[in-house]
């Protein structure tokens, strides 16, 4: 990954790419249409960045050229969590606790799921 990061367009196609796994232009541009309209030309410039930056790989078939994330979600999450917040889950989960208003239903689904990862964790070890 670059030492940047994605900008948030370009974390836009990633979220797209991380849906479909390998695209084309054309698929990730109609994916893209679903939420905002933006322009096909867009789209291939941004992904032409992109692998020019080393965040997509490029394969070439019967000159259409299919796109691949180079880094799953969770790796650039857990870059995220370790650059902004030296890798202490706590305080993300935290921070983002504090900056959004989270229900108590919201709460509990947190709850739910943190037992659920706990219980995985313990089959695991």
């Amino acid at each position: 990954m670059t030492d940047t990061g994605p900008t948030e367009r370009e974390l836009d196609v990633l979220k797209v790419l991380w849906e479909l796994g390998e695209a084309r232009v054309r698929d990730v541009h109609e994916a893209m249409n679903r939420q905002e309209e933006c322009a096909f030309t867009t789209v291939q410039t941004l992904l032409r960045i992109m692998a020019k930056k080393g965040l997509v790989t490029q394969r070439l078939e019967d000159r259409t050229l299919f796109f691949t994330p180079v880094h799953t979600r969770e790796q650039v999450s857990s870059r995220f969590l370790t650059r902004v917040f030296d890798g202490a889950l706590s305080k993300l989960v935290l921070n983002m606790l504090q900056a959004e208003k989270v229900s108590v239903d919201e709460m509990r689904e947190l709850e739910r799921l943190v037992a659920k990862a706990r219980r995985q964790k313990q089959k695991e070890d």
